[in-house]
């Protein structure tokens, strides 16, 4: 175990130590690596220096390198050393914490994550939750408990609202949690990509004299298209005018809470029924941790508790001590130990190395649109509400089309050169250029790289 470890350690310290040397994006020739691996089940064991070998010389560098300090095409924030140390730790043990009593301290240990995450946001003592492996399944938990809580069995004519903007995981829970078709009724957004009210209030109004039964609101707090946060406010005063369960999807943004500016732009998210957070889009874990709360656990819990007779005496233990099961709270049963990747870091570092981490973000973002705003060639499409934006070539006299297609050569130059990565979205029918400023190794440095990249390539376009 010491020699697997150290020669692992040695490998992975000398990954970190190189991160700003390697490529954002390298996975050209990706095929003939894919190929290195396909191959039948091994009879005969090899040497761990070859494998490693295979492993971090052949495999690892041809990824979207999630670490990079150019990162900035998608909404991931890398892993730090201490949530990796901790998921070392986690799997060599190997607790199970799905039913309190297999793990009474390790379970408490999760139970108190999921305590900090409730108290962030503002929830009341009744708030509970688990820690899933992201907010695709925490949209669908929360879309289940919803509907069994409003519609019961028959949930055939509700209808669901959120913004043309929403994450497509959300549409995916809709149909998974079996409503038909059309249930899902997508409300246009303003000119900030915000959710609009009216809109909202005529869908809601037409679905009513139609007969459908309208009964959950699903609010965006940070789009990944360019990272608007609706009006979560307003729009719990509206779900409660109405009767109707709100949830929020806060997968990108929830986390922004532990700043000042974050939890201002989050104000109403304290309201929610149901909420979504990924703490590895923006807390800095590896990926796979997700958390969804619920504003009242046992509504949470009655729309997935489901026991056997070989289990009983675990269940009765969690209950006897006045504990809410994981198991009972999601479509997990088996599940590892997530919590540690969380608790572990926050207790080394403290809060405050995490807010000032996320300020950070805040302000290279406002940088970097500021900057780019300014520079001949292009225009800002949306400005950062938290920490992406988004952004477009633009040359007067040039056909939407023609638009589209610059932008298109500009993305594919800039990510090219491997310097940095970036990505693209479709706002308004219009091929846009966005940037998210999220990785816990990205400081201005490497923002300044990435402006320089843009301008670069942009000039060769103008001249």
């Amino acid at each position: 175990m010491r020699e697997l470890l150290s020669a692992v350690a040695e490998r992975l310290i000398a990954y970190c130590s190189s991160l700003e040397a390697q490529p954002a994006c390298d996975v050209e020739g990706g095929l003939e690596v894919a190929r290195l691996v396909i191959e039948p089940l091994p009879e005969t064991g090899q040497s761990q220096e070859q494998l490693l070998e295979l492993l971090f010389e052949r495999l690892l560098p041809k990824v979207y390198n999630t670490n990079s300090p150019g990162m900035f095409s998608y909404v991931n924030c890398g892993s730090g050393v201490h949530a990796a140390v901790a998921d070392l730790i986690t799997a060599v043990t190997n607790p199970y914490v799905g039913y309190w009593a297999a793990a009474p301290g390790l379970a408490q240990l999760e139970h108190t994550v999921i305590r900090w995450f409730a108290d962030l946001l503002g929830l009341p003592a009744s708030a509970g939750g688990v820690l899933l492996p992201g907010g695709s399944l925490g949209n669908l938990s929360a879309l289940i408990t919803a509907r069994k809580a409003l519609l019961g069995q028959s949930f055939a004519s509700g209808t669901i609202y959120t913004s043309d903007q929403v994450h497509h995981s959300v549409p995916k829970a809709v149909m998974l949690a079996g409503f038909p078709d059309d249930a899902l009724r997508l409300v246009p957004s303003d000119d900030s990509f915000r959710m609009r009210l009216d809109a909202l209030d005529a869908l809601v109004q037409e679905d009513k004299r139609a007969g459908r039964i309208p009964f959950c609101i699903v609010a965006s707090a940070g789009t990944t298209n360019t990272g608007a946060v609706d009006d979560l406010a307003s729009l719990a005063d509206f779900a409660r005018a109405h009767g109707l369960w709100f949830h929020v999807d806060a997968a990108y943004g929830g986390c922004f809470a532990l700043t000042a500016r974050g939890k201002a732009a989050l104000s109403g998210i304290e309201r929610a029924d149901t909420v979504v957070l990924d703490p590895h889009k923006s807390l800095f874990t590896p990926f796979g941790t997700g958390c969804l709360l619920a504003r009242d656990v046992s509504l949470l819990r009655r729309a997935h508790e489901l026991h056997s007779h070989y289990i009983g005496s675990l269940v009765d233990a969690g209950e006897d001590a006045g504990i809410v099961n994981f198991a009972d709270l999601s479509p997990e049963q088996t599940r590892g130990m997530r919590g540690l990747r969380i608790w572990l870091p926050l207790k080394l570092l403290g809060a405050p190395a995490f807010r000032a981490a996320l300020d950070e973000k805040l302000d290279l973002a406002r940088k970097a649109a500021a900057e780019l705003a300014g520079m001949p060639g292009f225009e800002l499409v949306a400005q950062p509400q938290l920490s992406i934006f988004a952004f477009r070539a633009h040359e007067p006299g040039v056909s939407p089309a023609e638009l589209d297609g610059l932008n298109r050569d500009l993305l594919e130059q800039v990510n090219r050169r491997g310097r940095v990565h970036l990505s693209a979205t479709s706002l308004r029918d219009r091929f846009t250029l966005r940037m998210c400023v999220l990785s816990l190794r990205s400081h201005e440095r490497a923002v300044s790289m990435c402006l320089d990249e843009l301008r670069a390539c942009r000039d060769i376009q103008r001249t």
